[in-house]
């Protein structure tokens, strides 16, 4: 694990109590390709990067989201992209113009979940699968590929 993820500030330090209701996820970007335009991907099966030039700080922004976010957020098109502008740190007006100029990569993704629960049932840890490089079939298990 890195230092990063155990100093985010952002984040409160999990309690004790509260692993037993945790849900690890990992989500492997795959199939990454420039959009046509900013209308050139699909709700709830594309993750998006945007990249452009703030028009006024004359800096680069760019800024992601994974394939769920717009449909978890019942956004459209334009509302996600309008999003990922600002995430990507830009306040100023958004408009048709701004859109046209951003370069859009669309991927997918391939999920993988594991409850606190059945974590601990493999015994809390999955260093015997990564030394051994997967299952005793060789084939890489669930929990390795969580955790690798």
């Amino acid at each position: 694990m890195s230092c990063s993820a155990l100093r985010d500030s952002r984040f409160a330090p999990i309690a004790a109590r509260e692993l037993p209701h945790l849900t690890c996820g990992v989500s492997l970007l795959r199939e990454f390709e420039e959009a046509r335009g900013w209308e050139d991907w699909e709700v709830g099966t594309h993750g998006l990067i945007i990249e452009f030039t703030d028009p006024r700080m004359r800096c680069r922004r760019s800024a992601t989201f994974l394939p769920e976010v717009a449909g978890e957020q019942g956004w459209d098109r334009q509302q996600t992209i309008d999003s990922l502008i600002r995430k990507a740190g830009y306040d100023g007006r958004v408009d048709d113009a701004l859109r046209r100029s951003l370069k859009v990569t669309r991927y997918q993704s391939s999920k993988a979940k594991i409850s606190y629960h059945d974590y601990a049932a493999h015994g809390g840890s999955c260093r015997d699968e990564e030394r051994a490089g997967g299952a005793a079939d060789g084939a890489p298990s669930e929990a390795a590929t969580v955790y690798a």
